[in-house]
């Protein structure tokens, strides 16, 4: 970093309103870059900015110059976190009671049978619930973490984003973790449990194939279709 801005933050920590002003008209790409993941949430995108733009504040005033990383990479999680914590709290972000409700009842029976050291399918907790494989899928998916996606590993020791190869630095990847959540929210229910069975369960391709009752061969097919379909979407993104 250097010197000059780090005066600038130390300025601006020490109450200089005028030049932290200046740092976030300086990094107005960078809040905005942030900022366009959460279009078509219901808010007015100028709206969005504005609490990026705190995130971004937040950011300055807590700035450890001993990580010794760039202002940037630092602020990006920032952003993030307080426009995601004003959309929750201001209820946009909501997950369906019946959705809740089914993931409650899917997830006790799986409970249950792992005590008794048991495993059972999606689609056979599906038929003692009497509804689709693709409710049940999608009803556990509920209370997984999408961020998940970068710890869980599969029987190669990868996931998920390891697989999805782009050039991106460190502040590229924080940002593409919200293009990924919404591309997945995009694919239709058999994709979505495949990407449930294999990176959050952790599950090898011929347990995914007993699973869905299809094929191996099958599951190797979508998956590639899946995470090149991502790979596209994160490059546009």
């Amino acid at each position: 970093m250097n010197e000059t801005l780090k005066k600038q933050i130390q300025e601006a920590q020490a109450g200089n309103r005028v030049v932290l002003n200046d740092l976030v008209e300086k990094n107005n790409g960078l809040i905005w870059s942030v900022v366009k993941r959460f279009e078509g949430r219901g808010y007015d995108i100028e709206d969005i900015y504005q609490i990026g733009a705190m995130g971004f504040i937040k950011a300055i005033q807590k700035f450890d110059f001993s990580y010794d990383v760039n202002l940037s990479t630092f602020a990006v999680p920032y952003i993030i976190g307080e426009i995601k914590r004003f959309l929750r709290d201001d209820g946009m972000i909501k997950v369906s009671r019946q959705i809740k409700e089914l993931w409650a009842k899917a997830n006790k029976i799986k409970s249950e049978y792992e005590k008794r050291g048991k495993t059972i399918s999606v689609e056979e907790i599906a038929k003692m619930l009497n509804v689709s494989k693709e409710e049940i899928a999608v009803s556990l998916d509920f209370n997984n973490n999408v961020e998940s996606l970068y710890d869980k590993e599969d029987e190669d020791g990868l996931c998920l984003m390891d697989k999805i190869k782009t050039s991106e630095n460190e502040e590229e990847r924080t940002i593409n973790r919200i293009a990924l959540k919404d591309g997945i929210n995009r694919l239709k229910p058999r994709e979505k449990e495949i990407i449930f069975l294999r990176y959050y369960k952790c599950q090898t391709q011929k347990d995914v194939a007993r699973t869905m009752g299809i094929s191996q061969v099958q599951v190797c097919r979508l998956e590639k279709q899946i995470l090149n379909t991502l790979y596209e979407e994160l490059k546009e993104a």
